[in-house]
Formats: C-alpha cells, sequence, structure tokens
C-alpha cells in the first residue's frame, strides 16, 4: 500500500508538522509506503529532510495578515496533480483543509474518476478552526461561516481520524457520520522527549540563557506553541499576575520560601510582543517571563527535561501533543479542562483515579484563582513537583510514535481493503 498525504504544514513549529515529520520517519523505519507533500517557502527544519517529504514551490505566497509567522500559499494544483499521477497512490490522506489540502482532496477525486476503482480519501481533524476563528474574530458569523466549510469538506471522506474523544463529538456535531471517525491511539516520540535528556548540572545549563533574562536558581515554569491568543495565553497571563501576589509559604518539603518562578515561553506567534508588555508590568513577579523563540532538536528537548513544570491554558488543542511531551519528560503539566489535552493528564484533583497516580492538574479553563494556586503550589513544592513529573513519564512511555503509526496505517489498509464493498468492516478504535 502507497499512501499520499497532503498538508499545508510541514516545516511550521508546530504539533501537527512534528507528528506529520515523525510519521513520515516511522513509514521509512517499518518499510511502509507513505508520501507526504506540501507547498510551503518556509525552510526545512533541522532534521526534516527525509526523502520521503517533498515540497513542490508554491504559485504564490505571503505572510498571513497580522500573523506573519504563517504564510498564505497558492500551490500548483497541476504539479500536485502531476505527482499524484506519477506516485500511483493506493490511498490519499489530507491532513489539513488548507490550500494544500484542498488540492489532495481533488486530487482523490480526479483520481478515482481516472481508475477502475475510487481511491480512498482519509484525513485527520489536527485543528479546531471554528474555535480558533472564534477566539481570532469573536464574531459568530464567521464561526458559522468556518463550521459550515468544514462540513463540506469532511463530507466525502472514507474515515476522518481525531485526536481525541472530546474532538470525535466536535465531528459528529459537524455532521460527520460517527461510524467514519477514528479516535487516533496518541503517540508521542518518546526517545526524543524523555527524562534521560535532563542536564546534570541545571543551574549550569540555565546559565547559558542569563543574556535572555533567565535566573538559573529559580524555578522554570514552561510553554512551549504558538504565541497566539487562540491558545488562551491572554488568561495564563491573568493567572501569572494572580500566582505573583500569592505569598510563598514553606511547606513540609520545602521549609524556606521557594523564589518566585519564571514564565519560559517556546514559540513565537502574534501576540508575543503584547504578552511581553503585559507581564513586564506585572506586580512582584508577574514580569518574571523570558521568551526562548523557537527551539529545535537536542536543545529543544534539554529545555522540555531542565524545566520543573508544564503550563498549557488551551482550549482549542485536539490533543495538544506539547503536554504529552512535557509528561514524558518528567514535568507536571497543567491544562484546562476543555479540549483534547485534559484526556492525557490524570488529575490530582479527579476523585478515582483507578489506582493511577496524578500527573498533574486539569484545572476549570476560566478560574484565574485556581490556576494561580496550582502554579504556587507547584513553584514552592519540589517533591510534589517530582512526583506528579515521574508518575507522567511512566504514564507516557507506552503512548510512542510506533504505537501511534501502528494505527494510523491499520486504518488505511483497512479502508483500502474496504473499497468496492457494499458495507464497510469499522475498525477496532471507531469511536
Amino acid at each position: 500500500m502507497h499512501v499520499l498525504l497532503f498538508t499545508d504544514t510541514l516545516f511550521d513549529v508546530n504539533g501537527v508538522s512534528r507528528f506529520i515529520r515523525n510519521i513520515a520517519e516511522q513509514s521509512l523505519a517499518t518499510g511502509r509506503e507513505l508520501t507526504v507533500v506540501t507547498s510551503t517557502r518556509l525552510p526545512c527544519p533541522p532534521g526534516c529532510d527525509a526523502p520521503n517529504l517533498i515540497n513542490i514551490p508554491p504559485h504564490y505566497a505571503r505572510p498571513m495578515p497580522g500573523y506573519p509567522q504563517l504564510e498564505i500559499v497558492y500551490p500548483s494544483f497541476s504539479r500536485l496533480l502531476a505527482l499524484a499521477r506519477h506516485l500511483e497512490p493506493d490511498a490519499i490522506h489530507v491532513s489539513t483543509p488548507g490550500p494544500v489540502g484542498s488540492a489532495g482532496r481533488k486530487i482523490a477525486r480526479r483520481l478515482s474518476h481516472s481508475l477502475d476503482h475510487p481511491i480512498p480519501l482519509l484525513g485527520t481533524y489536527h485543528t479546531d478552526f471554528p474555535a480558533y476563528i472564534d477566539h481570532l474574530f469573536c464574531e459568530p458569523a464567521f464561526t458559522w461561516t468556518c463550521t459550515q466549510a468544514m462540513q463540506r469538506f469532511y463530507r466525502p471522506f472514507t474515515r476522518i481520524f481525531t485526536r481525541s474523544d472530546d474532538y470525535a463529538a466536535a465531528l459528529v456535531a459537524l455532521g460527520i457520520n460517527r461510524d467514519r471517525i477514528v479516535r487516533l491511539l496518541p503517540g508521542i516520540a518518546t526517545d526524543t522527549f524523555h527524562t534521560r535528556h535532563r542536564p546534570a548540572d541545571a543551574r549550569a545549563f540555565w546559565s547559558r540563557y542569563t543574556h535572555l533574562g533567565i535566573e538559573p536558581d529559580a524555578p522554570k515554569a514552561l510553554f512551549v506553541g504558538r504565541v497566539s491568543v487562540e491558545k488562551n495565553l491572554p488568561f495564563l497571563v491573568k493567572a501569572w499576575k494572580a500566582a505573583a501576589a500569592v505569598q510563598f509559604k514553606p511547606t513540609p518539603t520545602s521549609p524556606a520560601p521557594a523564589p518566585l518562578p519564571q514564565l519560559v515561553i517556546i514559540g513565537d506567534g502574534p501576540y508575543r510582543s503584547r504578552m511581553a508588555e503585559e507581564l513586564a508590568g506585572a506586580h512582584g513577579g508577574g514580569g518574571r517571563a523570558v521568551f526562548l523563540g523557537f527551539k529545535h532538536g537536542p536543545e529543544l528537548s534539554a529545555l522540555y527535561a531542565a524545566a520543573d513544570f508544564f503550563l498549557f491554558p488551551s482550549t482549542t488543542d485536539t490533543l495538544g501533543q506539547v503536554v504529552m511531551e512535557a509528561q514524558s519528560a518528567g514535568l507536571p503539566v497543567v491544562v484546562t479542562n476543555v479540549g483534547g489535552p485534559s484526556e492525557v493528564v490524570r488529575s490530582a484533583l479527579a476523585p478515582n483515579l483507578n489506582g493511577h497516580d496524578p500527573t498533574g492538574y486539569v484545572l476549570p479553563a476560566t478560574d484565574v484563582s485556581a490556576w494561580a494556586r496550582t502554579i504556587s503550589l507547584l513553584a514552592s513544592d519540589a517533591a510534589l513537583r517530582a512526583r506528579l513529573g515521574a508518575a507522567g513519564h511512566r504514564m507516557i512511555q507506552p503512548m510512542s510514535i510506533r504505537h501511534s503509526f501502528e494505527h494510523f496505517w491499520s486504518v488505511h489498509e483497512e479502508a483500502l481493503g474496504s473499497v468496492g464493498a457494499t458495507t464497510r468492516e469499522s475498525p477496532s478504535a471507531v469511536v
């Protein structure tokens, strides 16, 4: 079986791009034929020059208004179609509903018409675009229009992967039949994000970043992702300011008050300058935020493992790959109770964990006080951090990218095997 995957995001710095590159690596490692095609002017980041990643230069591209880190791209449909005809895929996967993904959707229809059998069309609902539009514009008409577009886009798909049960329900709300929705088994590169990357001398490690404002001895709260309002970062600013005003009291495991934490942000986006301004003027330790920009490879692995805890306030993520990466690296995590990330965290506040150890906190998405108290607690209690972080590391280790890729591949095999059948067998992981 040869699968041709179309994506609008491949060289960007985000969880979706990382996941696609990871499964491309897995296909090579396991001898499966998966070709990933995109169209972008963005440079290939370190380590993503695999032979099954193909970039067709776009006809036209320009920075997205208000979001210069992203591009509006118009791909060459004729070149994408010629590539598809040359590769003769058995199945087509559309990872994103942008211009490249739309071209892939159209190409699947073209190839099916030219052959004596249909080409199975599968896709992944990586991003909750209606929720993004709602956060960015706060205009119900825009959100409704985006919702209608998503309904039309995904209507012809044989199978649609969702990254969490929460967003399986969102797809059903879009009008997608439940028997076509598959909850993809979660997985990350557990070797890349692992406690073994923790620096032997954390103080010396953080001293490399003192020129950016890092204080080596301060507890580090980490955020990794796009620095934008749809990640709910304005809420994190409020929670961080509130936490700065909390008195750090001694605990049995920390007899002396801990130093105020620093917020370390890895990534970039349109909210960065405003976020820096808002935190700089905050009371007490509220200005203790450091922006490191984009990081890759071994440095990113070490930054995860060297931090003390992880904050992810997003309410629009379908999974929250960075939350899994943080736990794999041994960090306790704090997430909201909205969206996919809550499904990969065992909350210390949950009434019943069925004998499992907690790995962090799942908190209400609008409760600033709860977030401030939890930030203060994690910053001041090293033993609690160690206990939660160790449990998170143990929980994530079985969730390898190989585990996720094998499930991804098996569903494509099932879809290919069902071509032409009057009734389709549902895969074992159908929601």
